[in-house]
């Protein structure tokens, strides 16, 4: 019996989330698994892996092969690389909280000549855009008649 570590979907239809389980590899994608050894959320920012390293190595050890998606978590964990021997991966780095861009733009705008965030620009009025066409119109009338 081949057995394999691949991903288990749950979750919706747009917000997917894994569990990292052995089963058979005659089996379908989300059908019996032998064991669940982690999780996988991709859609959180960053994306949340928990993997029970020793339950991994040991299905590693014992032959199990691991599907190209969970090939890559276990390289990111570093359970692939202790299973082969090869050095362990600089540890995730977690990415710097975003700043508020409302606060931003507020201290920005305090800074300045006094802007409330209005239009540099002056909205031009109906009657001037009239007014714009009916030159046109007139110029373009006398250039055909020239």
């Amino acid at each position: 019996m081949a057995v394999k570590i691949k991903l288990k979907r749950l979750g919706k239809i747009r917000s997917p989330h894994y569990r990292i389980v052995v089963a058979d590899s005659r089996t379908r994608r989300d059908g019996r698994a032998i064991e669940e050894i982690g999780l996988y959320h991709p859609v959180q920012n960053p994306s949340r892996i928990e993997v029970n390293s020793e339950r991994a190595r040991y299905w590693l050890s014992v032959g199990a092969q691991p599907t190209e998606p969970v090939l890559a978590i276990l390289k990111l964990t570093g359970d692939w690389q202790a299973h082969k021997g090869l050095p362990a991966p600089a540890p995730l780095l977690q990415p710097e909280p975003k700043a508020d861009k409302r606060a931003l733009f507020e201290a920005l705008s305090a800074d300045g000549d006094g802007a409330k965030g209005e239009a540099i620009t002056p909205k031009a009025k109906k009657s001037d855009k009239k007014a714009d066409e009916a030159a046109d119109a007139a110029a373009s009338t006398e250039s055909t008649e020239a």
